[in-house]
């Protein structure tokens, strides 16, 4: 019999479409990733082929990509551990406690792009690595299902205050799908954290530069089209490690254990579907004209500001709410203590963060042009996924806040989009 401090209330709500959603997630997803990554590369570029070609000279299975893939989870647990950059500490959990996280992210992405440039210098060829994308694709879903497996038998000897409130259903299925334990770490080093900003978003720039270098294999130079691909998604994942204490209070961190849906998302969807426009280019060209060239820039632009500038505003709201940028804003208070903003970015929208994400969106796809679906996957994904979030975020904040949320949401009646959502 177990020890009773292994037990913890029963998860009742499910998301996700329950146990069978989650079993279907599971097995279609990293299928999913793999049929991308084959059409994207393929002449044809058609979603509607089947079965979709392989890339050319690739098999499923390469031992160079589980020699790489090893190689790179090496080396950034390394950079994880380095001794530089400040330490923070998360929000308070349920035992009173709070965790501390090394926040040198910013570093890691520096001495990485430092390592690919001397790569280069040295003539190693990393263009070649496009012709591994499928390979290294399955073993990193391979890492995905391991980690998730481990992280599934651990977490019964977690205590009762270590475990994730949503993941504790009592199926197998679903609490390996969603995450049982909170927080799990080996000593100090935590896993949850450290997959969430580390060897997949760095990855995905990685993978975009490779790109970029096997587009200069084929026709000499990169063009206009691939180049702002690589410098928007660049902009972004420098921000979130330049911001990277930011993520200590968000949902992923504060609310979801860490079970197969966010390792697969971390180690594997973000790195190989968040960057399918950069490879899309390069079977597919896409000639922008000045013009052109000049508006996606600018809808970027207009993107990353609000984007940015919401999130810093609730950042510093959240750390000094007397602070002289955010002490004039108004507020609506809550019966837990805490303050809603209801003016500046937050009485614009209740996400204007989102709103930011989906203009950078369609501005990373639009340099490949019109004629395929495929580089638009991402804009269509990230937008069900930010309503899908904004809909769980919706239902938390009703629960915690009651009457105050409905007051909050009579004033800023459009979630996303003003005055369409």
């Amino acid at each position: 019999m177990k020890s009773s401090k292994h037990k913890s209330p029963q998860t009742t709500d499910t998301e996700f479409g329950g146990v069978i959603g989650a079993a279907c997630i599971i097995v279609f997803l990293p299928l999913t990733v793999l049929f991308l990554l084959s059409v994207c590369v393929s002449e044809e570029g058609s979603v509607l082929r089947w079965p979709p070609p392989l890339p050319p000279h690739s098999d499923l299975y390469d031992p160079r990509a589980v020699f790489i893939i090893t190689v790179w989870f090496s080396t950034h647990i390394l950079l994880y551990l380095l001794p530089v950059g400040k330490v923070s500490e998360g929000l308070v959990l349920r035992d009173g406690s709070r965790l501390k996280y090394p926040i040198n992210g910013f570093h890691a992405l520096c001495v990485t792009i430092v390592l690919v440039c001397m790569c280069v210098c040295v003539g190693v060829p990393l263009a070649h690595l496009y012709d591994l994308m499928v390979p290294l694709a399955v073993c990193a879903v391979g890492v995905a299902f391991l980690l998730s497996l481990y992280l599934y038998a651990r977490s019964f000897w977690a205590p009762v205050h270590a475990l994730a409130l949503g993941g504790n259903t009592g199926n197998a299925v679903y609490d390996f799908f969603i995450g049982r334990e909170l927080n799990p770490r080996i000593g100090s080093f935590d896993l949850k954290y450290f997959c969430e900003l580390r060897p997949g978003l760095i990855g995905w720039v990685v993978l975009n530069a490779v790109m970029l270098m096997k587009e200069v294999e084929l026709r000499g130079s990169p063009s206009v089209s691939m180049l702002l691909v690589n410098a928007f998604q660049l902009l972004y994942v420098t921000d979130a490690l330049w911001n990277e204490e930011a993520v200590l209070s968000t949902m992923d961190i504060v609310h979801d254990g860490f079970g197969f849906m966010l390792a697969f998302g971390d180690l594997v969807w973000v790195p190989f579907t968040y960057g399918l426009q950069a490879a899309f280019l390069v079977s597919h060209p896409h000639t922008l004209t000045p013009f052109s060239a000049l508006a996606i820039i600018l809808l970027n632009g207009i993107g990353y500001y609000v984007f940015r500038k919401s999130n810093s505003q609730k950042n510093q709201f959240r750390r000094d709410p007397t602070h002289t940028s955010v002490r004039n804003l108004k507020t609506i208070a809550t019966a837990t203590g805490k303050q809603l903003l209801v003016s500046g970015w937050w009485g614009f929208v209740r996400h204007p963060n989102y709103l930011g994400d989906l203009l950078m969106a369609l501005a990373w796809s639009l340099p490949c042009g019109f004629s395929h679906i495929l580089p638009y996957f991402y804009v269509l994904y990230f937008s069900v996924l930010l309503v899908h979030r904004e809909a769980r975020d919706e239902r938390q904040c009703r629960a915690k806040y009651g009457a105050a949320w409905e007051a909050y949401c009579s004033r800023v009646p459009y979630r996303i989009i003003p005055y369409i959502y």
